[in-house]
């Protein structure tokens, strides 16, 4: 009996400091410093309005507002660190060759029409503006807008370049970088720890488990920025009639396990920002802001801004 009853006062112990912890997690953890917030996030530019990763995307894009641009990096034969979010550029330029095989001056150019990945049966046509650019050259022209890099390979080298970059441009508190790869994202933090860097694929399934067994208000987090997807999003990039029942159920399954108010309050309270990606209509920018996300990320950022117009603003 009393070891019942010391069982069950621990337990109920742990419960409710757990509870007191993760709506005040302040009281043990320092709240992040935040150098910038963003709700506005132009994916790969705006790779629906324009070519993706190109400087006619990018500069669209700040000239409507975005508060930040999300893109991707490799680095070619003459360790040039390039904007693309492809190592081969089949899909992108028509010709079958990897980026790291070519010098900087031989990449090919966009094709002048490209398929949006996150929207079903759409195609982005471009102007004039269809090539590949340097990292350097959207710092340039950026530099007071946050940058959000995705480290696309496992590169020491492409890793040291790109945290000399921002080194170069004092950019490290503009600056979020990383990868799903948990393998890239320990690079980044040791290559250059004073750059923010967001959540991996195996950092966030830790944090998930965390959330559901209550120990998330005991556990330090290094990461600033928590970026996810929507997992819902995925029915409406396929047609219906292919999707099966089972692949349905894991959709709904996950997206009731990501997408939590609770979990996302929680990370903000302790100065950690939670995008989520990439959202391409009303319905699914309405849903994510009213789960509390920090910032939203788009292919449509005049659409985006259009609705965060009318969408009712809440001071954190």
């Amino acid at each position: 009996m009393s070891a019942a009853i010391y069982i069950l006062s621990t337990l109920g112990g742990y419960v409710l400091t757990s509870a007191l912890l993760f709506k005040c997690p302040s009281l043990l953890h320092s709240r992040k410093k935040q150098s910038f917030k963003c709700r506005h996030i132009s994916h790969r530019g705006g790779a629906g309005e324009n070519l993706e990763n190109t400087m006619a995307a990018f500069r669209h894009a700040v000239q409507l507002g975005t508060e930040m641009l999300e893109l991707d990096c490799h680095m070619t034969k003459d360790e040039q660190v390039v904007v693309s979010h492809d190592d081969n550029l089949k899909r992108a330029t028509g010709v079958n060759v990897q980026i790291a095989d070519l010098t900087f001056t031989e990449l090919p150019p966009y094709h002048c029409r490209l398929h949006v990945s996150f929207k079903k049966d759409c195609f982005c046509v471009g102007g004039e503006d269809r090539k590949i650019p340097l990292l350097k050259e959207v710092f340039e022209d950026f530099p007071n807008t946050p940058i959000n890099i995705d480290i696309k390979v496992n590169n020491n080298i492409l890793i040291q370049k790109v945290s000399d970059l921002v080194k170069e441009f004092n950019r490290q508190d503009l600056t979020v970088w990383g990868n799903a790869s948990e393998d890239i994202v320990k690079k980044c933090y040791r290559t250059n720890p004073r750059i923010p860097i967001l959540f991996s694929l195996q950092r966030v399934l830790l944090l998930i488990g965390l959330f559901y067994t209550g120990l998330l208000p005991f556990f330090p987090l290094r990461e600033q920025f928590l970026e996810i997807p929507m997992p819902s999003i995925l029915l409406k990039l396929k047609d219906p009639s292919k999707i099966s029942r089972t692949r349905r159920f894991m959709i709904w399954l996950a997206d009731k396990i990501l997408m939590r108010k609770s979990l996302f309050e929680h990370l903000k309270a302790r100065g950690i920002q939670v995008y989520i990606w990439v959202l391409n209509d009303e319905q699914d920018f309405k849903k994510a802001f009213d789960l509390g996300v920090t910032g939203v990320m788009t292919d449509y950022p005049t659409q985006l801004k259009q609705f965060l117009e009318r969408y009712p603003h809440r001071e954190e």
